[in-house]
């Protein structure tokens, strides 16, 4: 997989082609995904805002993630990835938005939620939201990492998609 600063330029310039913006919403990444982003000269022009809600709270206060949602399912969960992508979205009035929520390690994991498990989000103009989940192998970084690039990866994808149907 191409690396992240790639990742963000290629989706800087497909923004840019459509005339469309992106925010975003981490919170196991810790900015990671707007790091790469804003390294790319000229982001202003496609990225304005990104929210680090590492914890529930700011999840609930910066993204409007409902606190019944984290009571029901927890923070990695889709439903909570789904309200962050879709908060993230609305708090910037862009175009389209990734959110990842995950357990990067060393400690946190569970049987049910292990470590290296991260659900990930994109809100699509329009008002579709789709998520997934990864399991990501490695140390903590490794797991910031990979999710830093499927993030931009399958965003890129989907902007693409997007351009296609239009």
């Amino acid at each position: 997989m191409a690396n992240s600063r790639q990742l963000a330029a290629d989706l800087g310039a497909a923004l840019l082609a459509r005339g469309e913006s992106v925010s975003t919403a981490e919170s196991c990444t810790g900015g990671m995904i707007a790091a790469a982003i804003t390294d790319v000269p000229g982001s202003s022009g496609w990225f304005s805002h990104g929210v680090v809600s590492y914890g529930n709270q700011a999840k609930q206060q910066l993204l409007k993630v409902q606190a019944s949602s984290l009571m029901d399912h927890g923070a990695v969960s889709e439903r909570v990835v789904r309200e962050m992508a879709a908060g993230a979205q609305a708090l910037a009035n862009a175009d389209w938005a990734v959110a990842v929520s995950g357990i990067a390690g060393p400690d946190g994991g569970s049987p049910d939620k292990p470590v290296g498990l991260v659900w990930l989000a994109i809100a699509h103009p329009g008002g579709q939201t789709e998520a997934w989940s990864r399991h990501f192998a490695g140390d903590r970084q490794a797991v910031r990492q990979q999710t830093t690039e499927e993030a931009l990866a399958r965003l890129l994808d989907r902007v693409h998609a997007g351009a296609s149907q239009a």
